[in-house]
């Protein structure tokens, strides 16, 4: 039985990563310090044999017992309120993490998949953005701190991979969506269908005209699962290229959900790209995918799994308190 390291595995991603290794027969050994991941994403598969946790930060020395196969690097802030919170967290997990998870690759003679983002392109003045672009990235501006981390990420598992030989893997994650993703964490999605089931108002930040391409859950695993598989050492874009503005997918929420609140507007926030949508063409090639779940039918899944939330969950403000990770 091939064994498997997942960190960041009490994340949205993370989670479901989990359930694919678990369902496709492999050991997965489950990883997190539990900043912004919940124990409830992975609770159900605690009594399975071929299932173990570690409350860990990847930060620090990482040791796994026994032999491993594969390793994926999925520990990270992932939302803007989270990394705007915990900057300098968000930097570490990106640099000593994935330092500390390169050399455990090295040792065991594992193969290493990073999760990278399309945060690399920044605001990108490339349209949509292909892996060959470098993109336009404010290195000191607020989001810098996640958009570098990242980039950083990607330089060093290169260098891992062209000096010491190692068997390397990059995604580039689009926006993704569905069940286990968490409300108020800035995204737009949890933010909107939140603000839908209790009853306020939709806030869109800028005019509205500013695109997203939304790829549902199940089809970025999919993804990522063969590019692990795969021969390509060099990133590749996962997401879905089908764009549509904030404020189309504003009205698209409020029609789902049957609530007839109106759209209200903010200024943008710095450095927030206007464009986001992911040219597909190399996952197409060499890896035979491409999304198969409509937003329509995404959407659907993704609200009913929120408005199951309790009550008490659905009225929280603030999901995480990060107090205790922060010294002043």
């Amino acid at each position: 039985m091939k064994r498997v390291l997942i960190t960041g595995a009490a994340g949205f991603l993370g989670s479901h990563l989990c359930d694919k290794f678990i369902t496709e027969g492999y050991h997965v050994i489950a990883m997190d310090n539990l900043i912004t991941g919940d124990l409830k994403n992975i609770e159900h598969l605690f009594h399975l044999e071929h299932f173990e946790f570690y409350h860990h930060d990847v930060t620090k020395f990482v040791h796994v017992p026994e032999n491993l196969d594969y390793i994926l690097h999925f520990a990270s802030p992932a939302s803007p309120i989270d990394y705007l919170k915990i900057p300098i967290q968000t930097l570490k997990v990106g640099s000593l993490g994935t330092h500390n998870l390169l050399g455990l690759a090295k040792e065991k003679n594992a193969r290493i998949l990073i999760a990278s983002t399309s945060e690399v392109y920044g605001d990108p003045l490339v349209h949509p953005q292909s892996e060959d672009y470098y993109g336009n990235v404010n290195t000191i501006g607020p989001r810098g701190v996640y958009d570098e981390a990242k980039r950083f990420q990607e330089s060093i598992t290169m260098a891992y991979h062209r000096f010491h030989g190692l068997d390397t893997r990059i995604v580039r994650i689009f926006n993704t969506y569905g069940p286990r993703m968490r409300l108020n964490d800035g995204r737009v999605i949890p933010a909107f269908i939140g603000q839908a089931l209790r009853g306020e108002d939709l806030t869109v930040f800028g005019d509205g005209a500013q695109t997203r391409s939304f790829c549902y859950v199940t089809d970025q695993i999919e993804g990522i699962y063969k590019l692990l598989l795969s021969d390509y050492r060099e990133p590749v874009n996962i997401g879905n290229p089908y764009e549509i503005t904030i404020k189309n997918f504003a009205e698209e929420i409020i029609k789902l959900t049957g609530t007839d609140q109106k759209i209200i507007y903010q200024p943008l926030p710095q450095d927030d790209p206007m464009q986001r949508q992911p040219d597909i063409s190399l996952a197409k090639k060499i890896l035979s995918w491409e999304p198969t779940v409509t937003r329509e039918e995404g959407m659907k899944l993704t609200y009913e799994y929120f408005k199951n939330l309790s009550q008490e969950e659905l009225s929280k403000k603030e999901h995480k308190d990060f107090s205790k990770h922060i010294r002043k």
